[in-house]
């Protein structure tokens, strides 16, 4: 199999695939314009992804591709829609980075707190002024609100109560009994609404992906709510905030701001860029380099081995474009002998009636000889159709359920 890298990934950590007989090609340079051509002609079979955007075009240039990994957790740099048009699969690999991202978030508080950018500035100038960055508040007691309970939530809210901090985040409905185990065991209160959590904070530290929900959800009606003087932090997705809004609310009520991501930041590595978040006063940021740690980035290429070898071995995790829940109208299930082509009978017989199979799963019991095929159809086959599938001699029962309203 061929295996394209088009961002860095540790040499060493592919070498296993090396070692089981696959060509793997690291090429870091190539960008969303580059990689169509890339991939025109050629027969990559997977493709790993850090920052690298795969559009369309990328997409339509392959007649080979069958796995776009995301090196990390957010896949918005991967054409979702696009890939799940042609069957491509898009995995992540979440969780990884997490904690390189709450010790960023953490770098980003403190630094706001205690002034560190402007005075290491006023060091490098050669100007001594210790009574101004003596001004610090110190957040030992402060309540840090966590929009994003995902790992890096955890990852930040364990960080920040070993500072001192309290901690709170949104009730929401249809939460497991894990999850409310686990935010318990993490000193996090639970509120009822989003005023309430953002009227609380003294910090607000967002930690979602970007989606149409969540795009420009930091607008000027959520930072009115927050406290006069208080810190948003952003080490998700620059396109959450509203940058007129968030500058507009730095200069009438003080409120600062951490920020990793920006909206509108370079796709390049490097080159000139600003905007009126970089150069605000009331502004500490970086470089997008929130999940950028040698520690982060072994475990996410690790995490990206593994889950490129689980689809060698005809299995694929994390995938973000699958439909997750049960499809169809009814579920036609079929009891088979294990047999060559009996399913594609099935199927050639459903094809002719205008039945379309929207999911299946097919488990064979113990001793290879029978099956159970579960096949969830869009309509109910007349029963001429199923007397025709029931009438095989490969066939052992056939039955027909109605999912439930």
């Amino acid at each position: 199999m061929k295996i394209l890298c088009a961002d860095a990934l540790a040499d060493e950590l592919l070498q296993p695939l090396r070692d089981a007989g696959h060509e793997v090609f690291v090429e870091p340079d190539l960008d969303a314009d580059s990689l169509p051509t890339r991939l025109e002609g050629d027969t990559v079979e997977v493709l790993v992804v850090r920052s690298t955007k795969v559009t369309e075009a990328a997409l339509a240039a392959s007649g080979s591709l069958g796995l776009v990994v995301r090196a990390g957790a957010g896949t918005d740099n991967v054409d979702k829609v696009a890939a799940s048009a042609r069957g491509i699969y898009v995995s992540n690999v979440p969780g990884q980075n997490a904690v390189a991202v709450a010790e960023l978030a953490m770098a980003l508080l403190l630094a706001i707190d205690r002034h560190i950018a402007t005075g290491m500035a006023d060091l490098r100038s050669g100007t001594w002024n210790k009574g101004v960055y003596s001004k610090a508040e110190g957040i030992l007691g402060k309540e840090l609100a966590i929009i994003g309970l995902g790992e890096i939530g955890f990852a930040l809210a364990e960080r920040a109560r070993a500072f001192g901090m309290t901690i709170s985040a949104l009730r929401k409905p249809g939460r497991s009994d894990a999850s409310l185990s686990r935010i318990r065991s993490a000193g996090i209160r639970l509120v009822d609404s989003m005023d309430e959590l953002l009227a609380n904070a003294d910090v607000v530290s967002l930690h979602v992906p970007k989606a149409p929900e969540t795009v420009g959800m930091v607008d000027a009606e959520f930072l009115s709510k927050m406290k006069d003087g208080a810190v948003l932090l952003n080490t998700a997705r620059g396109e959450v905030v509203e940058e007129a809004a968030l500058v507009a609310a730095m200069d009438a009520r003080g409120i600062r701001a951490g920020l990793d991501v920006w909206p509108g930041e370079p796709s390049a590595k490097s080159g000139e860029w600003s905007s009126p978040l970089s150069t605000h006063p009331n502004v500490v940021g970086s470089h997008h380099i929130g999940a950028s740690t040698a520690q982060a980035q072994a475990a996410v290429a690790a995490g990206t081995v593994g889950v490129i070898d689980a689809y060698l071995a005809g299995r694929v995790e994390n995938c973000v474009n699958l439909v997750n829940e049960p499809m169809g109208a009814v579920v036609l299930t079929v009891r088979h002998l294990d047999r060559v082509g009996v399913l594609a009978k099935v199927f050639a017989t459903l094809r002719e009636a205008g039945a379309n199979v929207q999911q299946m799963e097919n488990q064979l019991f113990v001793g290879s000889v029978a099956a159970v095929a579960s096949i969830n159809l869009d309509h109910e086959p007349d029963a001429t159709v199923l007397e025709r599938i029931a009438g095989d001699d490969d066939i052992l029962a056939v039955s027909v359920s109605h999912k439930a309203a």
